[in-house]
């Protein structure tokens, strides 16, 4: 199952798209609620390897699941 980035707890610093070994997360327009940049998750791509959890350094900026409710997806 992919993980999902919470788009409203994410501080865009990005040690995910890095560390990504299928180029899954890619960058949010505009900035979040937090007034930070943003990533999101394809899940249609996404391994669900969990690299992107063990590098953020933001708690519950990542979940390891798919939760589509949580993650803004740009159309």
């Amino acid at each position: 199952m992919p993980h999902t980035i919470v788009t409203d707890v994410c501080e865009g610093i990005a040690d995910c798209v890095e560390a990504c070994p299928v180029a899954c997360i890619h960058d949010g327009p505009g900035k979040n609620v937090k007034g930070t940049d943003w990533y999101w998750i394809d899940f249609a791509t996404c391994i669900d390897c969990g690299i992107c959890l063990q590098v953020c350094p933001v708690e519950g900026a990542i979940v390891p699941e798919e939760r589509p409710d949580l993650q803004k997806t740009p159309e």
